[in-house]
């Protein structure tokens, strides 16, 4: 009874129920390589080193831009409903507000910009100079991947900050008109946090 009330059809029992059949597929698969004496083809260093270099360089350069356009898109969408919604109530603050979604426009731009750096680091080998030089270029891809997927994990929570103060203060920029400077120093400095994952 209390599973149908409180746990059927959200979004937690989903992501939950989820979770623990990839934790069990995982977990079947092991035992069975275990248990058929093929227990060190079960190797994630394995998957790892086999895994090109460039694979990982595209992977981060590719997180970047995702994650960077979806916490610009995410902002975007908590801080334009408000807009909207606090539009209603008070027309004269849609104009002023858009300064939160040309914040959050920023936070895709610095994903872009971190994409084009990361796509000029890559390094064109031959195939001899791919197998003598191999540690080095493994250690590129692991760089490039590692700054990609931080800048855009950045990006993210930027964007989603920087929506959510955007949000509030349309709200309450459409219950006082003083409050609204106030609030938008809150949002620089929420916007910051992207500036600090490009640096």
């Amino acid at each position: 009874q209390w599973y149908q009330r409180r746990v059927r059809g959200s979004y937690s029992a989903g992501f939950y129920c989820s979770y623990v059949t990839v934790t069990l597929i995982f977990i079947a698969i092991g035992l069975w390589y275990m248990f058929t004496g093929r227990g060190a083809e079960y190797d994630v260093g394995w998957v790892l080193e086999a895994i090109s270099p460039y694979t990982w360089a595209c992977t981060g350069i590719a997180c970047a831009m995702f994650l960077s356009v979806l916490g610009a898109a995410w902002g975007m969408f908590i801080t334009g409903s408000s807009i909207i919604g606090g539009g209603v109530k008070a027309p004269r603050i849609k104009t002023k507000n858009l300064v939160s979604v040309i914040f959050c426009e920023a936070v895709a731009i610095y994903g872009i910009i971190i994409a084009i750096i990361l796509v000029q680091n890559i390094d064109t080998s031959s195939e001899e100079g791919f197998t003598e030089n191999y540690a080095k270029y493994v250690y590129n891809g692991y760089c490039l991947f590692f700054a990609g997927l931080l800048t855009g994990l950045c990006n993210l929570a930027c964007g989603i900050c920087v929506g959510i103060v955007g949000s509030g203060a349309a709200l309450a920029d459409a219950q006082n008109s003083d409050l609204f400077v106030r609030i938008l120093i809150i949002e620089i400095f929420g916007s910051a946090i992207g500036l600090f994952g490009v640096i």
